[in-house]
């Protein structure tokens, strides 16, 4: 008499860093679709009144405005500008940003004598802000197509204005214009902005969500713990982020002149220098303008992005080795 066979899970392994890469990009790009709106308000906001002491003509009176604006001139096209090139940047900067986070924080916990598994503030701050490094990088190109095609709009422009019919136009235009330097324009900014978020993404959320489950308030693998994590990490990435963020956009979008064979931009030198010359004609809150839709950008992409990762990581792990233990 044959007895019923009792299947057991197979014997689980630690995720590839490719395998982290490629899972981390499809949950920033599930999360990229629904941010992207606001993120157009977001750089519109940022590029109005720029370097005006008086605040300039206000195309825009907030973010509402901007969206509403936006939908009755250019349509869901305009509501969504730069969507192409914002999934391509989000497979590169957030494939390498959740893919390299724990291999980068292992190796920092190895070389100071931790355990891998040890979650210290240091490591995690190092390790964060070096894949975010990593990713804005490798994806520079991309946001800097991404922000200039955000930011044009044949009805309501603001700031520069660079059209694009697509983004291999955009592409092969900044090549022929300027060559490999001007496909790489930004890219210090770039990192600044990336290295500061990351600092602090991926150790706020886990720390939250060891607290969240240490502590027995929820248990690790509840829709709400992860939630809740993301929740807490993107508010700490939007204070940290922001007057960066807003040196990004101004340096990817200001007009640049040819000097000695070098197109050198017009308005400001490296990141610091936009910061320094926004403080001074436009005062602290230049470099907060358009937080509230940065935001209603930051906030959902960061809560779907990490809740997407841990609920596709678990499908994925469920998928290679069966359910867990406690299935």
């Amino acid at each position: 008499m044959s007895t019923p066979s009792t299947s057991t899970p197979r014997k689980s392994r630690p995720l590839s860093t490719a395998e982290s890469f490629g899972l981390g990009g499809i949950a920033a790009c599930v999360a990229v679709t629904f941010s992207n709106i606001p993120d157009v308000a977001k750089t519109r906001m940022q590029l109005q009144g720029e370097l005006a002491k008086d605040g300039g003509v206000r195309v825009y009176k907030n973010v509402f405005d901007v969206l509403t604006k936006t939908w009755k001139n250019e349509g869901i096209r305009g509501m969504q500008r730069g969507l192409g090139p914002a999934y391509a940047y989000q497979i590169l900067l957030n494939g390498s940003r959740l893919g390299f986070y724990e291999p980068f924080r292992h190796a920092l916990n190895g070389f100071i004598g931790l355990s891998p598994k040890d979650q210290m503030p240091v490591t995690s701050v190092m390790a964060g802000a070096a894949s975010g490094a990593i990713g804005a990088v490798f994806g520079n190109p991309l946001f800097l197509i991404k922000a200039r095609m955000q930011a044009y709009s044949p009805a309501l422009p603001v700031g520069h204005q660079h059209y694009y019919k697509h983004s291999w136009d955009a592409v092969s235009t900044i090549w022929k214009a300027e060559g490999f330097r001007g496909l790489v324009r930004g890219v210090d900014a770039a990192v600044l902005r990336t290295a500061m978020g990351s600092s602090v993404q991926l150790p706020t959320y886990n720390w939250t969500k060891t607290q969240l489950t240490s502590r027995g308030i929820l248990p690790g693998d509840s829709i709400w713990t992860f939630l809740a994590s993301s929740s807490v990490s993107g508010m700490c990435v939007l204070v940290v982020m922001q007057p960066a963020d807003t040196a990004l956009t101004r340096m990817y979008n200001q007009p640049t002149k040819l000097v000695d064979g070098r197109h050198i931009g017009l308005l400001y030198k490296n990141p610091i220098d936009c910061l320094w010359k926004t403080l001074k004609t436009e005062g602290p809150f230049g470099w907060y303008k358009g937080s509230t839709a940065h935001f209603m950008r930051i906030a959902p992409h960061t809560i779907i992005t990490l809740t997407a990762n841990d609920i596709i990581l678990g499908l994925y792990k469920r998928m290679l080795f069966g359910p867990p233990e406690d299935d």
